[in-house]
């Protein structure tokens, strides 16, 4: 699978996934992932997640709202989490295959583009 900018990503729309369709190698998705600042890989290579530190606990809801409305828009829908009142993290990989698609890497690219509001 070609590496993708992340204006490249956020201008796809997922596409829906029943299975069938191709995970990313280990070495494909550590590329992708090379172009989105702050995801890594977890859960051997078969799932992506980013963390931060907002504000408080009503920054992390709003942000998960946000992030809400473009999984739904997408159709495809993250692992959202919220530990210690402002710890948030978001765990993203295509259910179906049990792997990372396309899909993940264009809904990561769609979510950094979201406001959030950081602990100083």
């Amino acid at each position: 699978m070609e590496t993708q900018t992340p204006e490249q990503l956020t201008g796809k729309k997922c596409v829906p996934c029943e299975g069938g369709v191709a995970k990313y190698t280990l070495d494909e998705a550590r590329a992708q992932l090379s172009t989105l600042a702050g995801w890594r890989l977890t859960h051997d290579g078969q799932r992506i997640r980013k963390d931060w530190v907002v504000k408080n606990f009503l920054s992390g809801i709003e942000f998960f709202q946000s992030v809400a409305d473009v999984a739904e828009q997408e159709g495809h829908h993250p692992d959202l989490h919220l530990e210690g009142y402002r710890n948030v993290g978001i765990e993203i990989y295509t259910h179906a295959i049990g792997g990372l698609s396309e899909n993940d890497f264009i809904l990561a690219a769609k979510i950094d583009r979201l406001p959030i509001t950081l602990k100083k």
